[in-house]
């Protein structure tokens, strides 16, 4: 039996669950079939995280910068040996490159794929290595060898890679060493942090440009070829700033500190580094719990199904969350399965020591969360250092975490589509907003469709018209009409008309058509199938329904580019609206039920008049990029209000209602606001 429960709560999952069908049909829901679909989604976390590796060291690596490149994990084993795992094949021995006499304290690998460098730091030295260059030495019996460019530069925290892979920033102490790649030459030393620098990054689109945070609780941006200090920021926070990354299609940077807080810093010029928001990832998690615990209410979850959204949920308050790592979070399963909630956002991983969380970019809600004390396979339970693959591959991202308190050092593979199918939140796809005041003198919903009148040229006109008349003679006439006075009052001032004909079949027709049965409350749901009908001779999908304001009617958009409006009922033939070239994804009706808009796959917007069936109001696939989700009328159905990817559109249009119905133009809509959040 198909859950039509859950389909029309997700426009995204009757494409679809009703990609094979051809009928839609009318009555109630077992609310059973909820329960067991969130029920299946809850089972999908045993196949959310895996541990591939469990590697014990001799020494700790707790706090020791990690990394992950495409297919490989990089990190110390035993304290002085780098041990280099291809994901791609586990079963293949680790490959150990030996050169270093003292415990690496930081590993990274370059940019380029061609060849592949990674560059490993401790006391002694920094060792550039070719990893080519390295797995044929192997394969030939040599021990692999790599290029020294730095010695006794002291307890390295962090490398990284120049874009070209030519310059390795080497932060030693309150210290940034430039080093170049290949060869053991110092060129810049910056000076200015009174704390150890624990990252820094460069800046693609800006020449010569790095910015650098501290333990000082500040940043500061570098001209790193020159040596100069461009911009020192005032003391952030009272704890330590932990890491650093860089978006370069927004042109900022975040921070995150050992608090949990995150700052978002604008690099455009004109902003001077200006802070562009602030936010706490606890009170992030504390949101992101809350709503799946009124979800999972919502749908009526029992017992262990509703723990696992209020798992210790007062320890993970107390719980600290220091920001180890901040990466990238690209994903592979767009074209495939477009209706996740990131399906069309640019989301960043966030890694801490109690768990991973994929925040979303544009509206800085977590989508996701992994604590790893919820996951029995796992052994780290709390970690000292993390790092994240920024790419994933087969829907799979793999993680490097360090215990926190141990020597264990352990590889995970997160499955990225599990995690956003367990953890996805069914909204309505209703656009709903509800004004907390009145209108601002600026806002847009003060703009009108037609313009006044010119009161003043009114006045004129009679002023003119009043000029032009000339003055007569006064005439005096003996007999004048009376008023009324001295004759006899009448006893009734008005006589009302009984004589008049109605039809009265149509009167009580109308009467019977609007007259309703309150559904008594004590009743149980309606479970009986009460009508089923076909609507098209081969399979096609129902994309979406909208009953009217009234409830007279019933408006159906389909995937063969069509939209059917029914009477309630569906005893009658169903008006056809066809001009699309894509399937019907959305449909809502004006407050009048005169107006119809509706949204297609082919980036199109229809107004269509339910009197003639014509489209008044068009608008071309070119001014919107990815397609509609979700569509409205919006404020007395003065603009129509609509999602399309990760943003919303607030549209004035206009219909001239004056013109024939049938040689009625379509006009573009003339001007629109595009609302980007956190744009």
């Amino acid at each position: 039996m198909i859950n039509f429960h859950e389909v029309f709560k997700n426009i995204e999952c009757l494409k679809y669950l009703n990609r094979n069908y051809k009928t839609f049909f009318i009555f109630s829901f077992n609310m059973e079939d909820s329960e067991d679909a969130c029920s299946n989604k809850i089972g999908y976390i045993g196949n959310i995280v895996q541990q591939r590796q469990l590697i014990k060291s001799k020494e700790s690596a707790s706090h020791v910068q990690l990394a992950c490149r495409q297919h490989y994990c990089a990190f110390p084993l035993n304290g002085n040996k780098l041990c280099i795992w291809n994901t791609n094949n586990s079963f293949n021995q680790p490959l150990h490159l030996v050169g270093h006499h003292q415990s690496i304290t930081a590993v990274t690998f370059g940019n380029r794929v061609n060849p592949l460098l990674v560059c490993s730091a401790s006391c002694d030295y920094v060792i550039v290595w070719n990893l080519v260059e390295c797995g044929e030495s192997v394969l030939e019996g040599i021990t692999p060898r790599g290029d020294v460019i730095g010695t006794l530069l002291g307890e390295v925290l962090y490398l990284r890679f120049s874009p070209d892979d030519r310059i390795i920033a080497v932060c030693a102490g309150n210290k940034i060493f430039m080093l170049d790649a290949k060869f053991e030459i110092l060129l810049t030393e910056l000076k200015g942090h009174v704390g150890p620098v624990t990252a820094v990054e460069f800046c693609t689109w800006q020449t010569n440009k790095m910015i650098s945070v501290s333990e000082d609780r500040s940043f500061k941006v570098w001209d790193y070829c020159t040596g100069l200090l461009l911009y020192n920021s005032a003391v952030l926070t009272a704890y330590p700033l932990l890491s650093l990354f860089i978006d370069e299609k927004k042109e900022q940077f975040i921070t995150g500190s050992a608090d949990g807080q995150l700052w978002i810093f604008s690099l455009v010029g004109e902003h001077h580094y200006r802070c562009m928001t602030q936010f706490d990832l606890r009170k992030k998690q504390e949101i992101f719990f809350n709503k799946r615990v009124k979800l999972a209410q919502r749908n009526q979850i029992e017992g262990s199904q509703l723990s696992y959204y209020e798992l210790k949920k007062e320890e993970r308050v107390e719980t600290s969350f220091p920001i180890l790592r901040i990466e990238c979070c690209a994903q592979s399963i767009n074209e495939e399965c477009d209706f996740f909630p990131v399906a069309d956002t640019r989301c960043l991983w966030i890694g801490s020591s109690t768990g991973l969380f994929i925040i979303n970019l544009d509206n800085l809600e977590l989508e996701s969360v992994i604590h790893f004390k919820d996951f029995s396979n796992l052994s780290i339970k709390v970690a000292g250092s993390c790092a994240i693959m920024n790419k994933a591959v087969n829907h799979k991202v793999f993680c490097l975490l360090t215990s926190m308190f141990g020597n264990q050092i352990a590889v995970l593979e997160i499955n990225l589509f599990a995690l956003m199918l367990s953890q996805h939140q069914e909204v309505g796809e209703t656009l709903s907003v509800i004004a907390s005041s009145c209108l601002l003198s600026t806002s847009p919903l003060y703009a009108t469709t037609f313009q006044k009148k010119n009161t003043n040229l009114a006045c004129q006109k009679k002023s003119v018209v009043k000029s032009t008349i000339k003055d007569q003679p006064l005439v005096f006439h003996n007999k004048v009409i009376s008023s009324g006075y001295s004759s006899a009052p009448q006893g009734a001032m008005f006589s009302p008309k009984t004589n008049i004909r109605t039809n009265g079949g149509r009167s009580s027709e109308l009467k019977s058509h609007y007259k309703c049965k309150d559904y008594p409350l004590k009743s149980p749901p309606p479970t009986k199938l009460s009508k089923q009908l076909c609507l098209a001779p081969k399979s096609v999908a129902v994309c979406c329904l909208q009953y009217s304001g009234d409830g007279l009617h019933l408006a159906c958009g389909l995937a063969d580019h069509s939209l059917l409006v029914f009477n309630s009922s569906l005893t009658k033939v169903p008006t056809v609206f066809q001009g699309h070239d894509g399937a019907v994804t959305s449909v809502d009706w004006s407050h009048d039920r005169k107006w119809l808009v509706s949204a297609s796959e082919d980036r199109t917007l229809r107004i269509w008049s339910v009197k003639t069936t014509e489209s008044a109001v068009f608008l071309g696939k070119d001014i919107l990029s990815k397609p509609i989700r979700a569509i409205q009328f919006y404020y007395m159905d003065a603009f129509i209000l609509l999602s399309s990817g990760s943003e919303f559109h607030l549209l004035k249009y206009h219909i001239d209602t004056h013109k024939d119905e049938i040689k009625r133009v379509q006009h573009l809509l003339h001007s629109h606001l595009r609302i980007t959040i956190f744009s």
